[in-house]
């Protein structure tokens, strides 16, 4: 054999042991995981709607893998601060994001630059639904979604609407109706659902979307009037409460979708058991009864389903985001 030919046969040799090596430690690092902390970046304020479900699910995810679940709070940039981090975090699976529809879906249509791209990060599985509901104040004359847009387009123009902040979830979901009632309202934004409801509650605006986990007080108190619920289904804490199919508007589905997502080089495998861990704590019955009261939908699918899911939303909403030309740069 040739020195040539030695040298070639002994390092393809190399690379085979090397790549053989690289797919044992692989393997070996999937076994293993998680072996150590998993910190949970939630890109919201301690206290909120995704907040406890992180910390909720994170009790559940921490005593099935047997390693403490930290939650670390990063607010900011519209969720963009903690999906920035996450996505330039070491790739390992112990880094996870709560991102939702505005970190997903709708950023990437509202902003012309981010600091981020949903590309960057890899989808573990859909961890619940905050299906959202149209209220009124206790003063309001319109006890049915039949009224309300029937009032609605008395006044074209002359009718606001609160929402919990330009661009999420509560603020999109009454563009929707407005397009499918064919309204028209000026939108009041809010730092927060629960200035933009205390406004509601005392008249100062007639309505807004809202998620029953941020209403439940000021519904169950009485303080807002319940009239549809954006949902393919009545929800079981609000059973009297239509959905907005059964008065005639099928379009009219909006939630706040909260996911689990990783870095997006992070191992197929460590993914697959991360989401085998997430879906066994979210099955939990203790976990699933806190969710479900909650005022969360919880559901826990596979990181394909949450993908696809991921890819139809951005379809329906940036359509309609763009159509309506609105932007937050």
């Amino acid at each position: 054999m040739t020195p040539h030919r030695t040298w070639t046969s002994l390092r393809l040799a190399f690379v085979a042991a090397t790549l053989a090596a690289t797919s044992t430690g692989a393997a070996l690092a999937a076994d293993t995981y998680p072996s150590k902390p998993i910190r949970w970046v939630v890109p919201y304020a301690a206290g909120g709607g995704s907040d406890f479900l992180a910390r909720t699910i994170g009790q559940g995810l921490s005593a099935k893998v047997g390693q403490p679940v930290v939650v670390d709070n990063k607010p900011g940039g519209n969720t963009a601060i903690g999906a920035t981090e996450t996505a330039r975090a070491a790739a390992d699976g112990y880094t996870v994001l709560s991102a939702d529809n505005g970190t997903l879906v709708f950023n990437p249509a509202l902003y012309k630059t981010l600091s981020y791209q949903p590309k960057d990060l890899a989808p573990v599985t859909l961890l619940g639904r905050f299906p959202m509901i149209l209220v009124v104040g206790p003063g309001s004359t319109a006890h049915t979604v039949q009224e309300f847009i029937a009032q609605t387009k008395a006044k074209p123009g002359g009718i606001n609407y609160g929402s919990a902040g330009a661009g999420s979830p509560h603020h999109l979901a009454m563009e929707l109706l407005k397009v499918e009632a064919g309204l028209t309202m000026t939108h009041a934004p809010y730092r927060g659902a629960a200035p933009a409801l205390s406004d509601v509650a005392a008249g100062q605006i007639p309505a807004m979307m809202v998620d029953f986990a941020a209403g439940a007080g000021f519904i169950k108190g009485g303080k807002v009037r319940p009239l549809a619920v954006a949902n393919a289904t009545r929800l079981p804490q609000l059973p009297d409460v239509p959905t907005f199919a059964e008065v005639g508007y099928k379009n009219v589905e909006a939630a706040a979708l909260v996911g689990m997502v990783v870095p997006a080089a992070t191992s197929p495998d460590v993914i697959a058991t991360l989401n085998r861990q997430v879906v066994a704590a979210l099955k939990e019955p203790g976990v699933n009864r806190r969710l479900v009261d909650f005022g969360v939908e919880p559901v826990g699918n596979s990181p394909q389903q949450f993908s696809d899911l991921l890819r139809s939303e951005t379809a329906r909403w940036q359509k309609l985001i763009r159509d309506l030309k609105i932007t937050l740069d």
